[in-house]
């Protein structure tokens, strides 16, 4: 089975959060929010999801924000990886 060439492959996902943890090693648990409308009552409602990403120099800090990119399962439940770091926490 030949792979595909890199430029026909189909984008990753990219998603923005924060990190709510850094405990593990080279780990981070970072946190997506998203806003929608509710379908019947029209009004708008948040909806957040963790994820594990890894982080290889181990850059980022709890409350950072940063960039994560989907990836190859690199664990049981790490799928993503860390792009760079945007915004230092105070």
């Amino acid at each position: 089975m030949m792979k595909k060439a890199p430029e026909t492959r189909p984008r990753r996902k990219t998603r923005v959060g924060i990190v709510v943890s850094n405990k593990m090693d080279k780990t981070i648990v970072v946190q997506i929010d998203r806003t929608l409308k509710h379908p019947v009552y029209q009004r708008v409602v948040r909806h957040s999801s963790k994820l594990m990403a890894h982080d290889q120099d181990r850059a980022a800090g709890i409350g950072d924000k940063v960039r994560v990119m989907e990836t190859r399962p690199l664990s049981k439940n790490k799928r993503w990886r860390l792009i760079e770091v945007l915004e230092k926490a105070q």
